[in-house]
This record gives structure tokens, C-alpha cells and sequence, in this order.
């Protein structure tokens, strides 16, 4: 996804693939920072240490380039998913005379954290491991969570606002429910 983003947008931009944990903190570059964090994780905890860590991020002052501003959080079941976006701080907005303006989207944590502790307890299906992955979830349920997420960035890009700031999803019955940005 980011190969395509950059040949198409002609930015720069990295994925990197490691563990996003608390001791980033400790002599953290501000170059390194990310604009757009995507998470994709097992747990609900570590959905809550991610939140934390942002929430940190975002009290790191000044302006720049690489300044943490969006989260946006994949998670899945066996057939089931969401992707939420989230603002880490607020995000300024243009006056605008045919829309009302948001300046920030809560973390899917402080908007579902009831709901997602709830259902860690139910749900033990794991999501990074393939083997274990195949034999507990549908086959293109990430793959389908992956796309439908990007095309909500892209109209982000695109358009420059949104009006959905993610969706649940549902293979087994083909459902999909836009969560409106409010």
C-alpha cells in the first residue's frame, strides 16, 4: 500500500514493522515521528498501550513536517472487523460554509473502550501469526479490512475531508455500517 501511495503521490513514505512500545519514548527523534500511524494488533491492551503512547506524542510541541496527527486502527475477529481513524490532538479546519468541521476524531479507545474490552474476553483469534490466523479467521478478512481502510485514507487525500471516520464490517453476512465522523 505505500508503494502505491508513493509512485501515485510521489511522496517518500516509509512502513515500518516493529513494535510500538513505551520505551520509544526514551530519546524519541522528532524526525522519526510518523504523520499516520495504522495499527493492526492482537490485543486490546495493545491497542490501550498504542493510545498512550500517542497521547504522549501529541504533548511534544512545535510545528513539523512529521508531527503525529492520525491513527488509524485495524482490528478483526473470525468474520467481523473495523477500522477506525483517529486525530491525535486537533487538527485546525478551514471555515467552511457547506460543512460543519471536525477538529478531532476520539481514539477508538476513549470511543469503544468499553466495547473492546468486552470483547477480548469473548474473542481469542489471533491476527499476525498465519498458521494460527488460517485456522481461526476467514481467509480475507484482513485483506478486505486492509482495502476498505485505505480507500478511506484515500478519500481523505482526495477529496480532503471525510465524512465517515471508519466502518464495521461483517464477511458472513456481507455488511458493512459507515461509523460517521460527528
Amino acid at each position: 500500500m505505500i508503494n502505491r501511495a508513493n509512485r501515485f503521490f510521489g511522496t517518500n513514505w516509509k512502513a515500518e514493522t516493529r513494535n510500538f512500545e513505551k520505551d520509544i519514548l526514551r530519546g524519541f527523534d522528532i524526525n522519526k515521528q510518523s504523520t499516520i500511524y495504522i495499527s493492526c494488533v492482537d490485543s486490546v491492551q495493545s491497542r490501550f498501550n498504542i493510545a498512550e503512547i500517542l497521547n504522549e506524542l501529541k504533548e511534544i510541541g512545535g510545528y513539523y513536517r512529521s508531527k503525529g496527527r492520525y491513527w488509524i486502527d485495524f482490528g478483526n475477529s473470525q468474520q467481523s472487523g473495523q477500522v477506525l481513524l483517529s486525530t491525535i490532538g486537533k487538527i485546525k479546519q478551514p471555515d467552511s460554509e457547506k460543512f460543519d468541521t471536525v477538529e478531532s476524531l476520539p481514539f477508538i479507545t476513549d470511543e469503544f473502550g468499553d466495547l473492546l474490552k468486552v470483547s477480548e474476553s469473548q474473542d481469542d483469534t489471533p491476527s499476525c501469526s498465519l498458521v494460527e490466523a488460517l485456522e481461526k479467521q476467514d481467509l480475507y478478512i484482513n485483506s478486505t479490512l486492509a482495502q476498505m481502510g485505505i480507500s478511506l485514507l484515500w478519500s481523505l487525500f482526495r477529496n480532503g475531508f471525510i465524512e465517515n471516520k471508519g466502518f464495521f464490517l461483517n464477511l458472513k453476512t456481507f455488511q458493512s455500517q459507515p461509523i460517521k465522523v460527528d
